[in-house]
């Protein structure tokens, strides 16, 4: 069986160029995950769709997380680059057809054609920074990543309501044009040729059943509040998902080159650091999310301005993010990492579940910042972890299900937790009356209570909001007890290319060999 040779890696000046590349790419991707937020209600008047305008952001969410697997495989298979140009030019040709869009039906389509595109830009720009950089550095180079997925969590919305506002939210859309086409120019130029695995029939029935199995998942933690956890859809979605899961593994222990080798999920590093991405996503996007409203509704203030309120958190992921990159590139020490960043999101989540509407801003702020450390220490280190634990040419599988688990924990988080808000709202505003439109299932539209109800609901809003943060932290408790569990161990180039790396067992067969892409 040949063995496998790394790609030749770029020098310092072109990896400098391909590391701005991907994080432009990356940046736009994680933006249309939130910029059309703000701007929805006015896509719903202009396209005369408010029934079915959550389909809006559902659909890119959905279909980025469902395709996530399969860009990876083919990645692995055809070589990154290749794959990465086609995903960002599905990206961009969507983008403009969202902005030209006539009607919501056009625009929901296109923006599932655009979660196409995007998905395989993030999952495909994790994994090429496995050709790009050496395994002991790549912890840095990742965590850049990490800080502008925060950065466009808090941006996003922002920009979504400027452009909706002055211009037009067609322009939340086709902003990603001159941007992403200089990234695509610098990204044909700049990126290395890639790792390119052995010829094989794509599994085309295996990447079927998972993206139906992504597919439900999405659709049941996106839509269960409203349509209800117990009602026959959620049901029969939940039951569906559970039968295809089931299916899965025997399909893919018979395909020959499946889209999720069963081998990665017996890896105890692939499987444990699914886990953790899961549970730091879900409280992650609860905080990013929910934070924002918490400050318009709790203290009055503008969108623009609890986008300043949230300064504190960006800059505590910012620098929280680029401190774990250089850690993990000197100490080899993922697990301790880990851990740290997992404890201290913990800690900032129990401060959280503490404000109320007396909360002083430096108090407040000072609460942000310490969930922003926490936040920033952990996803791009975890995925740092696991492509460490596997061979080059199965980097790409391998940042798919962390990703892929990534985005599900996002979803689930954000549902869980809107879910639990909303219940708790509603049973603390249940005595204010129903008048002026109030609506306790839309804690924004406590602006129509009388003035006297207002500062009851909004002590409700907040009580509400630090009863969710309470109800969350499990999940960040068991992803610091899977991080124990987790090998310390240093990553070798050597033993990267011989495809034993250090602290776990190569999740992949043997005998693939490296082309150019």
């Amino acid at each position: 069986m040949p063995k496998e040779h790394p790609a030749q890696a770029p020098g310092t000046r072109g990896v400098g160029a391909a590391m701005s590349a991907l994080v432009l790419a990356v940046l736009l991707a994680a933006l249309d995950q939130t910029i059309v937020s703000t701007a929805l209600p006015r896509i719903a008047a202009d396209l005369d769709g408010f029934d079915d305008i959550a389909w809006v952001s559902a659909g890119y969410l959905l279909a980025s997380t469902a395709v996530t697997p399969l860009w990876g495989k083919l990645g692995d298979m055809f070589g990154r680059k290749r794959l990465y140009l086609a995903a960002t030019a599905v990206f961009l040709a969507a983008s403009v057809a969202c902005g030209l869009a006539q009607d919501l039906p056009q625009l929901i389509g296109a923006r599932v054609l655009q979660g196409v595109g995007g998905g395989g830009m993030i999952v495909l720009t994790f994994a090429l920074v496995g050709d790009i950089v050496a395994p002991e550095r790549r912890g840095r180079y990742q965590s850049l990543f990490g800080s502008v997925y925060g950065v466009a969590s808090i941006v996003g919305p922002l920009l979504g309501g400027v452009f909706t506002d002055q211009l037009s939210w067609r322009w939340a859309f086709l902003v990603n044009l001159p941007i992403g086409v200089v990234a695509l120019v610098v990204a044909a130029r700049a990126l290395p040729a890639g790792v390119r695995g052995a010829r094989a029939r794509v599994d085309y029935a295996g990447a079927l059943v998972l993206a139906a199995i992504a597919t439900g998942l999405v659709l049941v933690t996106s839509f269960a509040g409203r349509w209800g956890w117990t009602s026959p859809a959620i049901l029969g979605l939940t039951a569906a998902t559970v039968a295809l899961a089931a299916l899965f593994v025997p399909l893919e222990r018979r395909a020959a080159a499946p889209v999720l080798p069963v081998t990665m999920l017996t890896s105890r590093t692939v499987v444990l650091s699914s886990l953790i991405g899961f549970a730091a996503n879900a409280a992650m996007f609860s905080v990013l999310v929910y934070l924002p409203t918490y400050l318009q509704i709790v203290d009055g203030v503008s969108a623009t301005l609890s986008g300043v309120h949230m300064l504190p958190l960006v800059v505590g992921l910012v620098l929280s993010q680029s401190l774990a990159g250089r850690w993990a590139a000197h100490a080899g020490r993922l697990r301790l990492i880990l851990v740290s960043g997992l404890v201290v999101n913990l800690a900032g989540l129990l401060l959280l579940s503490t404000v109320g509407a007396a909360t002083g801003t430096v108090v407040m702020s000072a609460y942000f910042l310490i969930t922003g450390v926490g936040i920033g220490m952990v996803p791009m280190v975890v995925l740092t972890a696991v492509q460490n634990s596997v061979p080059a040419a199965d980097i790409g599988a391998a940042s798919a299900v962390v990703t892929f688990a990534r985005s599900i924990g996002a979803a689930f988080g954000v549902a869980v937790f809107g879910a639990l808000l909303t219940a708790d709202f509603a049973t603390r505003t249940r005595d204010l009356p129903r008048t002026g439109g109030f609506d306790p299932s839309r804690p924004e539209s406590l602006a129509q209570l009388p003035a006297a109800a207002q500062d009851l609901a909004r002590a409700a809003f907040a009580h509400a909001t630090g009863g969710a943060f309470l109800w969350i932290a499990p999940a960040l408790a068991a992803g610091t007890v899977l991080a124990l569990l987790l090998k310390q161990g240093r990553p070798t180039a050597a033993g990267q290319a011989a495809g034993e790396p250090a602290g776990d067992r190569p999740a992949a067969k043997a005998g693939v060999r490296s082309r150019a892409a």
